[in-house]
């Protein structure tokens, strides 16, 4: 018995044909090889075609089949992980309007700040508990302000995950946790929101169907059952935004609970059971996979911009001659604390933890004469490191106390550098595992379609690499370090006021 599961981003589609039985992918594929186009129409815009996602997923499929020799038949159900906080539009026909406005398009800035003025701060915070700001439902305002004859024919407005799982089954639904991510549910009626609906002045039907994140979200349409060679019928029953469903990938689901990325940009992504916000909105909390009315599990989510970048970036200095593993055998070769060189790695745009203040990206206190190359790796890696630390410090005042961080095993985290800085600053254990998001998007599907019966169930064959712990020993080495970081951090942002 097998389920499919797919990864829909904005650089690729990936998929993972998943045995359930052994608890393992079988069979993985990621398309295109190359990274999908974004259009750039003005400065700060990003949109992307979602024909051309369908169009992966399509050729996805086909290549997972035919590489293996699984019927059809024998896939029980579908799984679906997208691009969080993106906006698809379409007809009464559900054809699509105009381009994806994308999670990095910033675009609705100013509408988002209006709204959470006009709204209320405290309103906002304590019924969607976060700001308007630059998500979904801000840029469906956009649209009706900036495109108001393409507006008038709306019929639907969805997430990307949406959009493909309504290609799959014709039908337009949604789910409550996507509707958080779009600032669109109200945790306090527990019901989509009105006050924010009234605010930007959009009809409450134009919100899509809810269907449950785990369990019936249709059917697989024989139109769309012979585009990906599967079989009509086949049961979509599994979605959520990339980061929750990384999360669940990891099978961070409690309390205290992290699950962590470091590609180009890095996540930390804590789950509470209490109903908390930030003033600062320095972080925002979602509704993660598990939450419900009865049951509260929030996902408290932070992202750092300058992560696997800054990586890539001292990369490309070397000519790109010198293989990320080289660079991490590199970095091993310099003390902790790189001989006071300190690298701050905030040079990919605004940070929100920050405040949405920018202090750029800087190599502090170089020396010629005794900073050289395994240094300067080193104190890039310690960088985002201890940006890292200051993230989990940030969640630490929203009472989200980490007593693991679990995370892939790839990108940043095969760095041995990075992940002894972060478990000895953040003094808790690293766990990293065998899976992505296409997998945990087909083990998710496997709970939703009920061939599992239970989450404990769904992760017993889940593979653990490898476990790393704190430096006990040289903690207070790693702490002077972070201090004087933290010092040259602080002493930027106070000169930009």
């Amino acid at each position: 018995m097998f389920t499919l599961g797919f990864d829909v981003g904005s650089s690729s589609i990936k998929a993972a044909l998943f045995d359930t039985e052994k608890g393992i992918a079988v069979s993985q594929s990621t398309y295109p090889e190359t990274e999908m186009p974004m259009i750039a129409v003005k400065a700060g815009w990003a949109e992307q075609d979602p024909g051309m996602w369908w169009d992966a997923v399509k050729n996805a499929t086909r290549d997972i089949l035919s590489r293996s020799s699984v019927d059809p038949a024998d896939i029980r159900a579908i799984g679906i992980s997208y691009q969080m906080h993106g906006l698809v539009v379409v007809d009464k026909n559900q054809n699509v309007l105009r381009p994806s406005i994308i999670w990095c398009d910033s675009r609705a800035v100013a509408i988002g700040e209006r709204a959470f003025d006009s709204i209320g701060h405290e309103r906002c915070l304590q019924r969607m508990l976060n700001s308007p700001g630059n998500f979904t439902a801000s840029k469906l305002r956009w649209i009706k302000e900036s495109e108001p004859e393409l507006f008038a024919k709306i019929d639907k407005f969805m997430l990307p995950g949406d959009f493909i799982a309504m290609k799959m089954t014709s039908e337009s639904r949604t789910t409550m946790s996507g509707l958080s991510e779009g600032i669109l549910w109200d945790f306090v009626a527990n019901a989509v929101s009105d006050t924010v609906l009234s605010q930007y002045q959009i009809e409450k039907n134009l919100v899509a169907d809810l269907v449950p994140t785990f369990g019936d979200q249709g059917e697989l349409a024989s139109s769309a059952a012979k585009e990906l060679g599967l079989k009509a019928g086949t049961r979509v029953t599994y979605r959520a935004g990339d980061q929750p469903n990384n999360a669940f990938s990891l099978n961070v689901l409690e309390p205290g609970q992290v699950a962590s990325t470091a590609g180009t940009s890095g996540v930390v992504y804590g789950i509470s059971d209490a109903i908390k916000y930030d003033p600062e909105t320095r972080v925002n909390t979602f509704a993660h996979v598990n939450h419900s009315k009865e049951k509260n599990r929030f996902g408290i989510l932070l992202c750092i911009n300058g992560t696997g970048i800054s990586y890539s970036w001292i990369r490309r200095l070397t000519g790109n001659s010198v293989s990320y593993s080289d660079m991490n055998t590199l970095a091993s070769e310099a003390p902790v604390g790189s001989k006071g060189l300190r690298f701050l790695n905030f040079g990919n745009g605004a940070e929100r933890m920050l405040v949405n203040r920018d202090p750029g990206a800087s190599l502090e206190h170089l020396n010629f004469n005794i900073h050289g190359r395994a240094e300067t790796v080193r104190s890039v890696l310690e960088g985002v490191a201890f940006s890292f630390k200051y993230g989990i410090d940030v969640m630490e005042e929203l009472d989200m106390k980490a007593s693991e961080i679990n995370a892939g095993h790839a990108n940043m985290f095969l760095s041995p550098v990075f992940t002894k800085t972060l478990a000895t600053l953040a003094g808790t254990t690293i766990n990293m595992y065998d899976t992505d998001g296409s997998v945990g998007a087909a083990r998710a599907a496997a709970v939703g379609a009920g061939i599992y019966e239970s989450f404990k169930e769904a992760f017993t064959n889940l593979r653990r690499i490898t476990t790393v712990e704190p430096d006990r020993e040289k903690a207070d080495t790693y702490l002077a370090a972070y201090s004087d970081w933290l010092d040259i951090l602080n002493s930027k942002l106070k000169s930009e006021g």
